[in-house]
C-alpha cells in the first residue's frame, strides 16, 4: 500500500506553491496554488541524444472524479504497457463505458412500418415490387441510420447510383417512396423534415414514356394477324391472338380468362364479364363495386370461343399453359408468336390496343364529320369505356361501366368485321365444323 489514505487525499488544501502528496511507485497527488487536484505519475520512456533515458509525467486524471483506487489502478495499468513498449496515454488507463445504446427509430424501421400501411391501397404485384425497390436499393443505403438524422446528400447518393446506371425512372419512382416514408415519419413524431422532397430536380429528366409498338394501319393489322395464324404452333396461341384483336383487352386479361366469365354465347347479346379484381388499377379499382369490365363480343369472337371448346371446354382457363393446365397463359407466348412472324419492335401483343383506338376513332370521326355534325364524335368516349382507361373521376367511371352496351356492341361488330373480312374462321385451326359465317346478316349478337 502506498502512504496516501483518503483521508490525507480529501483534507489536501492549496499552499501559496504547487506541492505533491506522494503514494510511491512513482504516483503522486499534485496540489496546484488554486486547490486543483489531479493525480499524476513520472515514468521514462525512451533515450535522448545522450543515451540517458527520457523524464516525463502522465496527468491520470483529477480529483475527486479520480478517486485514490481509481489512479493506483491507472498506475498499475500504465506500467504493464511501460513493461511492454508502449508509452501510456491517458485514454489508454481506463475502460471506455459502451456508448449509450440509441433507441431512435432506423429509415428501414418506418420504411417497412409505411409499406405495411399501403397493402391495403395496392395490389399484390405493386406492394411486392416496392418493397423489393425497398430491400435492394434503399436499405443497404440508409436504413440503419436513424431517420432524423439522414441529410438529403445521402439520399441523392443513393438516387444517383440508380440513375448512373440506366435507370432513370427506378430513381424517381424510389425517390418519391422515400419521401413518403419520410412524411411518414414527420406524422410519428420521429423526423422534423424531408430531405428527399427537392430531389427530383437534381436528377436527369424521366425519359419519355416509349409507346408499345403497333401497326395501327387496318391492312397492317389484317396482315399481321394472316401471318401470325400462318406460323406452326398451337391452335390455342393462334385463338387468343385472334380473341386479343377482337376484344382490344389487355394481355393479362386475356391469359387469365375464364369460361365462367362468359355469359350468353348462344344467346342474342354474348358478353365477356371481366371481374374487377382482374382489372389495371389500385385496390379501389379492384375493390369496386360493379367495377367489372363489360366486354360486348361480336360473333367472331364468339366463333374463337366454340373452336376452343373442345380444346379447354373442360377447364376453368380457357389459355393454360401446355404444361399446367391450371396456369395462365405465358405473357411471352403471343409476343414470342408475333417475333415469329417477323414483327419484332414492330408489333406486340398490346398493340391490338392502341390499333383499335387509331382505327375505330378515325373511323367514328369520318363518320360523324360525314353526317354534317361538328366538335368532337360522342363514340370517342364510347371507344374509352371498351379499352377500360381508368377515368379521372371515379364516380362517373363507376356508373358508366355498364353503360352504352348497345352502341359499344355495334362498334365490336363493326370492328370485328372490318378486321376479318374474307379471313378463314378460327375453326380451321382444329378442324372443327364452323357453327355460323363470320360474316352477314342475321349474326347472334349484332
Amino acid at each position: 500500500m502506498g502512504a496516501l489514505t483518503d483521508a490525507k487525499v480529501r483534507n489536501a488544501k492549496a499552499a501559496d506553491k504547487a506541492y505533491k502528496l506522494s503514494d510511491g511507485s512513482q504516483l503522486y497527488l499534485h496540489v496546484s496554488p488554486a486547490g486543483g487536484r489531479s493525480w499524476r505519475m513520472n515514468y521514462q520512456f525512451g533515450r535522448n541524444e545522450t543515451g540517458k533515458p527520457i523524464q516525463k509525467t502522465l496527468t491520470i486524471g483529477s480529483y475527486p472524479a479520480l478517486s485514490l483506487k481509481d489512479a493506483r489502478e491507472a498506475r498499475d495499468t500504465a506500467k504493464t504497457l511501460l513493461a511492454k513498449g508502449r508509452e501510456p496515454r491517458p485514454g489508454d488507463l481506463f475502460e471506455r463505458a459502451a456508448p449509450a445504446a440509441d433507441t431512435r427509430s432506423t429509415f428501414e424501421e418506418t420504411g417497412r412500418e409505411w409499406h405495411t400501411l399501403q397493402k391495403g391501397r395496392w395490389s399484390k404485384v405493386h406492394t411486392a415490387d416496392v418493397l423489393d425497390n425497398l430491400e435492394n436499393e434503399v436499405f443497404p443505403a440508409i436504413g440503419h441510420l436513424p431517420i432524423e438524422d439522414i441529410e438529403a446528400p445521402a439520399v441523392f447518393g443513393l438516387l444517383r447510383r440508380i440513375a448512373d446506371r440506366g435507370a432513370v425512372e427506378t430513381a424517381h419512382r424510389t425517390r418519391q417512396r422515400i419521401s413518403a416514408i419520410f412524411v411518414y415519419g414527420i406524422a410519428m413524431g420521429r423526423a422534423a423534415r424531408d430531405p428527399a422532397a427537392g430531389l427530383s430536380i437534381a436528377l436527369p429528366k424521366k425519359p419519355k414514356a416509349k409507346p408499345q409498338p403497333a401497326i395501327t394501319s387496318l391492312s397492317g393489322l389484317r396482315q399481321v394477324l394472316i401471318d401470325a395464324e400462318g406460323e406452326r404452333c398451337r391452335a390455342q396461341t393462334k385463338l387468343a391472338l385472334r380473341l386479343l384483336a377482337l376484344t382490344a383487352v389487355r394481355p393479362n386479361e386475356l391469359h387469365g380468362a375464364r369460361w365462367a366469365e362468359f355469359e350468353d354465347l348462344d344467346g342474342e347479346a354474348p358478353l365477356w364479364r371481366i371481374p374487377a379484381h382482374r382489372m389495371k388499377g389500385d385496390a379501389d379499382r379492384k375493390t369496386e363495386i360493379d367495377g367489372d369490365h363489360l366486354v360486348p363480343l361480336a360473333p367472331q369472337a364468339v366463333a374463337v370461343l366454340n373452336a376452343m371448346v373442345p380444346l379447354t371446354g373442360e377447364l376453368q382457363l380457357i389459355f393454360p399453359t401446355d404444361r399446367h393446365l391450371h396456369k395462365p397463359m405465358s405473357e411471352n407466348t403471343l409476343r414470342a408468336l408475333l417475333i415469329r412472324a417477323g414483327y419484332h419492335q414492330r408489333h406486340v401483343p398490346h398493340g391490338f390496343r392502341s390499333a383499335f383506338s387509331t382505327i375505330m376513332n378515325e373511323r367514328v370521326e369520318r363518320q360523324w364529320k360525314a353526317a354534317g355534325n361538328e366538335g368532337v364524335a360522342p363514340d370517342r368516349a364510347i371507344i374509352d369505356l371498351m379499352l377500360a382507361h381508368v377515368p379521372t373521376n371515379k364516380v362517373e367511371g363507376a356508373y358508366n361501366r355498364a353503360a352504352y352496351m348497345a352502341r359499344r356492341r355495334e362498334l365490336a361488330c363493326e370492328w370485328a368485321d372490318i378486321l376479318l373480312a374474307d379471313m378463314w374462321p378460327p375453326a380451321v385451326h382444329i378442324g372443327q365444323p364452323i357453327r355460323w359465317a363470320a360474316t352477314g346478316p342475321g349474326r347472334p349478337g349484332c
